[in-house]
């Protein structure tokens, strides 16, 4: 009896082991595939508040890392900023999505964006993967004009107008991971606040990313919203762009789309919406058959999950 229960226990490990080694070799393609490929993570949500969620993110991006390709993160904030103001006493008002954003409040969020973007790299450092907190001033990464919705002016809220690659550049080739905070400047060099979506989407498309990822509260898009189990997980521009005309897609989802959109039609190859509340989304979207999310690919870009 004892022998027979060690052989069985022998062969659930077994099997156990088996399907470790069939995920890794369900991911070899998609590691050949994007070797050394240049891919930007913008980290935001939920997953930025969760100490074990932001460990899940950090070692993800270390993992891409590892095998071959060159991540940047692009992290937001908004919430620790906000949670900031309150204590100050400081009223958090937005226009049409953007925060308004007075001299104080520049100050605060930049205070606040630079202790996040620190926090960051000394979690990726722990991994055994290098890793540099910039600001998108720091050689002038981001170049900005003021931002005017519906021609309003909300104080020093940027508007991407020009992305220098070259201080990112340096730090992917001496096998650095950059971890952006965005933050830019203009003309003048006075600090703006930049949407980290828009941040994202710029440094990708200056850098020819090949992926671009956003990391949210949102799972992905689906073709009802009330099921579950209609999960799209690949997208056409075209496609997306009917998505929008239809009118299911509502809330967060909106911009994210337009936002994907505008950077495949600047260059970038794919876009994945993931919900970083998933321990190791990313893992999960790039390295298995079907991923969990929904990525956006250009209407020449063949699609490769099955759907």
């Amino acid at each position: 009896m004892e022998l027979e229960l060690h052989q069985e226990l022998n062969q659930e490990e077994m099997n156990l082991y088996l399907d470790k080694a069939a995920v890794l070799i369900e991911a070899l393609p998609f590691i050949q595939r994007f070797q050394g490929a240049t891919i930007v993570v913008k980290y935001g949500g939920s997953a930025m508040v969760e100490h074990d969620l932001k460990k899940s993110v950090i070692k993800d991006v270390a993992l891409l890392k590892l095998v071959g390709f060159r991540p940047i993160i692009v992290h937001g904030g908004g919430k620790e900023i906000t949670a900031w103001l309150n204590r100050f006493g400081k009223k958090t008002e937005f226009v049409n999505g953007f925060r308004v954003t007075d001299a104080e409040t520049m100050r605060v969020a930049e205070m606040v964006l630079n202790r996040i973007n620190k926090g960051l790299v000394s979690m990726m450092e722990k991994t055994g993967v290098k890793a540099v907190g910039i600001s998108g001033k720091d050689g002038t990464v981001l170049r900005v004009d003021r931002k005017m919705p519906g021609g309003q002016d909300i104080g020093f809220v940027g508007d991407v107008k020009e992305v220098d690659t070259r201080l990112l550049n340096t730090l992917l080739d001496n096998d650095f991971v950059p971890v952006v905070c965005p933050v830019g400047s203009d003309d003048g060099y006075y600090s703006y606040n930049v949407n980290a979506d828009d941040a994202a989407c710029a440094i990708a498309t200056a850098m020819k990313a090949q992926k671009l990822v956003f990391l949210s509260d949102i799972k992905g898009v689906y073709s009802d919203p009330d099921d579950p189990s209609t999960l799209i997980s690949e997208m056409t521009v075209n496609e997306t762009k009917e998505f929008l005309k239809s009118g299911h897609a509502g809330g967060g989802m909106l911009p994210k789309l337009q936002s994907c959109v505008d950077a495949i039609e600047s260059g970038v190859s794919r876009v994945h919406i993931l919900d970083g509340r998933i321990p190791h989304s990313q893992l999960l979207e790039f390295f298995t058959n079907r991923g969990i999310g929904t990525a956006i690919i250009s209407d020449q870009e063949e699609k490769y999950y099955t759907n």
